[in-house]
């Protein structure tokens, strides 16, 4: 397979999808984070953090709350050094005994060497039962 740095072809960009999906469905913060350059910038919903230590003190956090987090994204288009994905996760809020869904877009910039430099996503969440569960 052609290498996973920009320009990016649509073969690309799905692999690059895909490899995150894998990389965010470990659930493991420091890994999460060497996606990113070290000044990486993002916005997440209400939240902006800058650089890999925030990333991980982020995502360590996410994942004490969201509980058998399962994530599946989807490539939506790219150009030369972009990435557009809309994604879909489920947890489980156990203090709350609540399952939820999440909806979303993520717009990612890559530097030359296909690491993310810029991650600015946007989702709404949505109560379910455990019947409408889709990630079992």
């Amino acid at each position: 397979m052609a290498s996973l740095v920009p320009p990016f072809t649509e073969a690309t960009a799905k692999a690059k999808v895909q490899r995150a999906e894998d990389l965010w469905n470990t659930k493991d913060p420091n890994k999460v984070a060497l996606a990113y350059t070290p000044d990486s910038v993002w916005r997440n919903r209400d939240q902006f953090l800058r650089g890999r230590e925030e990333i991980i003190g982020f995502l360590q956090k996410k994942w004490d709350v969201e509980k058998r987090y399962k994530l599946r994204k989807r490539y939506f288009c790219h150009n030369d050094n972009k990435i557009a994905v809309e994604f879909e996760y489920e947890y489980l809020d156990e203090v709350a005994g609540q399952w939820w869904r999440a909806y979303g877009i993520e717009h990612w910039t890559f530097n030359q060497d296909g690491v993310m430099e810029r991650r600015d996503m946007s989702a709404n969440n949505i109560p379910i039962s455990s019947e409408e569960r889709m990630f079992k």
